[in-house]
């Protein structure tokens, strides 16, 4: 079925299981509005989650308002997959999105999204940005492989980075996406594609707090991802003699199995890079977060500003982590604690404990069972998320024992003190074991270690459960199989 008609007659399905593209309103309106706010390849170098250098005074704002999580890990790290995942509150084995340039639905046709489930009841959902997958820079300005179905409004920003492409400096000629580049850029914040998304999310909230009517607002802003562009003046931010890059021991990868080396070597030209290009890569990512951050800061503001703030629902997060030359790598696409954390930060009304932390294990795909208890509302059933909403009344709660994240033929758990993961099936390509208590950069792999074989046979049955768990295929969730290609040299597009 050709995909626009799959589309029209998505929002008139509706399934007895509710996991239907649309429906009319199911019950009133929640109690409150969502703006949900996400970075494009951000991970947690951020001041409020202790890094040294990087300023981001809005979302640091942010977090004192209200309650950052210190353990938050996306289910994939590479974008799609990731927002896929967390936008159906479906693990990608269920979603079956498990590389970018897929849209959703030609893997899941009638399933039922986390906007979708908010004009359910009664709310009005608009995207600004990047919410579903965009190739970055290839597609700004465009829908990229957006959700139709998910939303009332749709509002794509194109920038003047859009237009100096061919100012970056890139390692290889042509390539930006998946290939570090980077440009401290002439002009305003506003002209960027980033500022101008802020300033459209600006209007729209001056725009809702005219009417009645609860609003489910998701602004996604395209930096820090690469290319690394931001004006000059955070550049300037960020002296390259005080950046220092990560260190790698001699002879590190063969303590590793093979499949994780592949990860990290999966694109060359990022790899045995000078220290003088790593500072310029590591000074331009840190530019483009504090740019990012700048415009957060233009929605928040607005949101105080039009008196909305009292009576909204902010969650500021990332689809996925990120490296910066830990392990030798830079980019995503691992199962390290670089690639699978994220930031998250959650505000929401009358809060008693405000600027507060806590450790309590978090999956993406609780976003969408925490947003909608927080609003008021039932969560839709057939979802795999578990909410997190008791945590802010009480930081000490733990819903979640452990974080699930697949990359490749791997899959990783993190709980409160390992890390294990496992590549292949049940393990035969080699396992990684790594202690935060002791280890919390993950260089040191005890999988071979047979005094803790008591450990390992634990983490590999827990693991071995989750992994089952996240295959199992929702009652009345459609699934479309289809071949996905073999990996293999492809030239980078963006993720």
């Amino acid at each position: 079925m050709p995909r626009t008609l799959r589309y029209v007659l998505c929002l008139f399905l509706f399934t007895g299981a509710g996991l239907a593209c649309a429906a009319a309103p199911e019950k009133p309106a929640g109690t409150y509005n969502v703006l949900f706010l996400i970075a494009d390849d951000l991970n947690c170098d951020l001041a409020c989650y202790g890094h040294p250098l990087v300023k981001s005074p809005n979302i640091d704002r942010l977090a004192s308002r209200g309650m950052l999580f210190e353990r938050t890990y996306c289910q994939f790290p590479l974008c799609g997959p990731s927002r896929a995942s967390f936008l159906c509150g479906l693990y990608p084995d269920q979603t079956l999105v498990r590389q970018n340039a897929v849209f959703v639905r030609d893997r899941v046709p009638n399933v039922l999204t986390m906007p979708q489930h908010f004009r359910n009841h009664g709310y009005t959902p608009v995207r600004v940005g990047k919410l579903y997958h965009y190739g970055v820079p290839g597609t700004i300005g465009t829908d990229g492989h957006d959700d139709a179905p998910s939303w009332d409004r749709v509002f794509n920003p194109r920038g003047r980075d859009k237009d100096d492409e061919s100012k970056v400096f890139t390692l290889v000629p042509g390539q930006y996406g998946g290939t570090l580049s980077w440009l401290a850029a002439d002009g305003t914040d506003a002209e960027q594609t980033d500022g101008i998304g802020a300033a459209h999310a600006v209007t729209l909230l001056e725009e809702f707090a005219k009417n009645e009517k609860p609003f489910f607002l998701a602004v996604g802003f395209y930096r820090p991802h690469t290319p690394y562009v931001s004006p000059k003046k955070y550049f300037d931010l960020y002296p390259r003699d005080k950046i220092e890059p990560p260190r790698v021991p001699e002879n590190y990868l063969s303590t590793l199995p093979q499949p994780c080396v592949d990860a990290l070597g999966a694109k060359q030209v990022n790899i045995d890079l000078p220290d003088e290009t790593k500072r310029e890569a590591m000074q331009a990512y840190y530019a483009s977060i504090t740019f990012m951050d700048a415009q957060v800061g233009h929605v928040l503001d607005a949101l105080e500003r039009v008196e909305l703030a009292d009576n909204t629902i902010v969650l500021m997060t990332s689809d996925h982590g990120y490296h910066m030359g830990e392990h030798g790598h830079f980019q995503k696409m691992t199962l390290f604690e670089n690639a699978a954390r994220v930031p998250l930060i959650i505000s929401a009304p009358g809060m008693k404990n405000a600027g507060s932390r806590t450790k309590s294990i978090v999956e993406m795909v609780d976003y969408l069972p925490t947003l909608a208890e927080l609003a008021g509302l039932s969560a839709p059933p057939g979802k795999s998320g578990i909410s997190q909403a008791a945590v802010l009344s009480d930081s000490a709660r733990a819903p979640r024992s452990a974080a699930l994240t697949q990359h490749r033929d791997g899959y990783s758990l993190r709980t409160d003190r390992y890390r294990y993961t496992e590549w292949g099936p049940e393990g035969r390509d080699g396992a990684e074991l790594y202690d935060h208590l002791t280890d919390p950069t993950e260089m040191s792999n005890l999988a071979g270690q047979a005094e803790l074989a008591e450990t390992i046979s634990q983490l590999k049955k827990q693991l071995h459960e989750r992994v089952a768990a996240a295959r199992v295929v929702p009652e009345g969730l459609e699934q479309l199989v289809v071949e996905e290609p073999r990996r293999g040299k492809r030239k980078a597009k963006g993720g």
